[in-house]
């Protein structure tokens, strides 16, 4: 593994299949994709409501330290997300209001970050959208050095630099930049499959019968009785 390195330029995913990913959302994405990507559930928004879609610059950093945060300002480019790992487990609040300010005028669009972040009230307000593992006011310094735009591990998911993130209430997923095309058909078919399943349900069918799950619970061991007192004579 190479450390203490900065990627000045890195592939990003076309932006109209970014964007058709976000409409979508994670749990359609997550879904589509075989269930894979999935970050774990302790990442959670700020404030309710937040979504987006964008491809990650990823920053390493280290404990207790945001000096990466300041190195990978002049990475970014419109509709980038930063998504950052640290070398080692760390709730400590290493983003807030003044980063957030900086970023968004180089076209950062949010933050995904397995530490913590600050300023919760200020990013609400300003509607900067983040997703952490935790929310803490400890304070960070800058001594150590990481990397920006090599490959880190966010809760439990490996994120390459460009790789497509989409996030909502439901959680954070990554898509793989290379398969981004790809998962945005299968979502979008998924989509247009549960519209189907959306109107029949609607309309009073039951999963049981929508689905065929009757003959499969039965193969299964499921009985029906009429009553409580039925149950004696099984």
């Amino acid at each position: 593994m190479v450390n203490n390195v900065v990627v000045r330029n890195i592939d990003r995913a076309d932006r109209q299949v970014v964007e058709h990913l976000g409409r979508l959302g994670v749990a359609t994405v997550h879904e589509a994709m075989g269930r894979v990507g999935l970050m774990k559930p302790y990442m959670r928004p700020i404030y309710p409501g937040a979504r987006l879609a964008a491809s990650a610059v990823t920053i390493l950093a280290h404990p207790g330290d945001n000096w990466m945060l300041h190195v990978a300002t002049e990475l970014m480019q419109e509709g980038d997300i930063a998504v950052v790992g640290t070398s080692a487990e760390n709730t400590d609040g290493m983003f807030g209001e003044l980063i957030a300010t900086s970023w968004r005028a180089h076209g950062c669009v949010g933050l995904i970050t397995d530490a913590g972040c600050r300023d919760t009230r200020e990013l609400t307000e300003m509607k900067f959208p983040v997703w952490s593992r935790a929310v803490s006011a400890k304070g960070t310094v800058k001594e150590t050095v990481g990397s920006c735009n090599v490959p880190v591990v966010v809760a439990g998911i490996g994120v390459n630099p460009g790789d497509v993130i989409v996030a909502d209430d439901d959680g954070v997923v990554v898509v793989p930049r290379r398969e981004a095309a790809a998962v945005a058909k299968a979502s979008q078919d998924r989509e247009d499959k549960e519209a189907v399943s959306r109107k029949e349900l609607q309309e009073g069918t039951l999963a049981l019968d929508r689905y065929g799950w009757r003959e499969m619970l039965e193969k299964k061991g499921l009985r029906y009785v009429d009553r409580i007192e039925d149950l004696d004579s099984l």
